[in-house]
């Protein structure tokens, strides 16, 4: 599935079209758009997916292996992991904590510092190694566990003591999750869902949210007539 096409959005008789190139003619209403204007400018819709050993320093989230298609469809199971400087991702597993050189190139990316954070990147590498390598990631001492001890506790207790470095206040699993994590994850289910849509039917075709808020207007005047 060509899942890093780029999705493109364009407005015609009160819809919104999505498709990865604008057609000669309208999927919906049949109007040729030779020599046309279309009613705004087609834009590009933001793909929400990175290379994440070309991101240093951030949180990754990406399907777990067990699923096979590696997609983003909002019901499967995510695995998360952490860069290293140089695009080495570090993720806790059932064997123990792993450093993947490859396997994370199209995930989400939350970067954890600002490039100007010199001192933080300079013993990012080194905060990284020593924090994996303590024993309550080693499987013989402590086994992981999909509820309590697993490769999001892993990250989360990671970016926390790194904050504690910093002076600042730990996060959350709620907040971090609710401020951090599940917008993206939802922007990149939407994004594969469109992507699996436009594959399978050339368009993905929704009412307008501009039509649907004149409509909405037109009836609020009906309603403020019939009350007068």
């Amino acid at each position: 599935m060509p899942m890093d096409k780029s999705v493109i959005k364009f407005s015609h008789c009160d819809k919104d079209i999505f498709c990865f190139f604008v057609p000669e003619q309208c999927p919906e209403c049949g109007v040729s758009f030779s020599g046309r204007r279309l009613e705004e400018a087609p834009i590009s819709v933001p793909n929400p997916f990175s290379n994440g050993h070309k991101a240093p320093c951030a949180f990754l989230v990406a399907p777990t292996e067990e699923n096979i298609l590696r997609e983003f469809d909002g019901g499967s199971d995510l695995h998360t992991g952490i860069t290293d400087t140089k695009g080495v991702v570090y993720n806790y597993t059932k064997t123990g904590v792993r450093r993947d050189h490859q396997g994370w190139e199209r995930c989400i990316s939350i970067p954890l510092v600002q490039p100007d954070m010199y001192n933080l990147i300079n013993q990012w590498d080194q905060y990284l190694e020593k924090f994996s390598s303590a024993q309550m990631w080693d499987p013989l001492w402590q086994s992981f566990n999909e509820e309590n001890h697993n490769c999001y506790s892993y990250t989360l207790m990671f970016i926390n003591c790194v904050l504690a470095t910093q002076s600042k206040r730990a996060l959350s699993k709620d907040e971090f999750t609710q401020t951090f994590v599940l917008p993206r994850v939802k922007r990149a289910s939407k994004y594969s869902m469109l992507c699996r849509e436009i594959s399978q039917n050339h368009f993905y075709i929704v009412d307008s949210p501009k039509r649907n808020s004149q409509e909405g207007q037109s009836d609020e005047e009906e309603d403020h007539k019939n009350n007068l």
